[in-house]
């Protein structure tokens, strides 16, 4: 067993004309007040890597071009759209308007186990702040709250890791 080269890859894949003009996801993030820059380009690799159709950036989550950003997503804010938004419930308020479920990446009273959850597409995935959270002004926009289950000492996932698992679930969940 041998790993396989970049080259490799993209030849699999069909080449890069290919990779650019595949269909993106109806698969959405809304990054509110994310405030590692590392997190924020972790999470651009992992949307890239789903196929996301686009990022909001809201509140005080950084923007590319930043080399923290560019160093953790190896290049992925070239390839995912993405769009700074100063407040994310303006931003849910319209993407609600057009039929998207917004999906809350949270712990509540309500939160149900992310692989059991029913996602309807198009849809947008709302994840916060590392240490408080997506606000309750932001909660009470969202269709839905789901959490992974945690069973160590810890209470949460690193919003990066979390992200990048609940995106891989939902894509599992997309209709043929």
């Amino acid at each position: 067993m041998k790993q396989r080269s970049i080259k490799e890859n993209i030849k699999i894949k069909g080449g890069l004309r290919k990779i650019k003009s595949s269909q993106k996801n109806e698969i959405y993030l809304i990054l509110d007040n994310i405030r590692s820059m590392y997190n924020v380009g972790a999470i651009f690799r992992s949307a890239e890597g789903a196929r996301v159709k686009k990022i909001f950036l809201c509140g005080i989550t950084a923007t590319p071009p930043r080399e923290k950003i560019f160093k953790t997503s190896l290049g992925a804010v070239d390839w995912v759209d993405w769009e700074y938004v100063p407040n994310s419930k303006f931003k849910i308020q319209d993407l609600k308007s057009e039929g998207i479920q917004i999906i809350a990446l949270e712990q509540t009273d309500k939160s149900v186990n992310f692989k059991k959850a029913k996602y309807k597409f198009p849809l947008a995935i709302v994840v916060g702040h590392e240490l408080r959270g997506i606000s309750s002004d932001v909660l009470k926009l969202c269709d839905i709250s789901v959490e992974i289950p945690m069973y160590g000492k810890s209470n949460s996932l690193n919003v990066s890791t979390a992200t990048g698992i609940v995106l891989y679930e939902v894509l599992s969940q997309i209709p043929d």
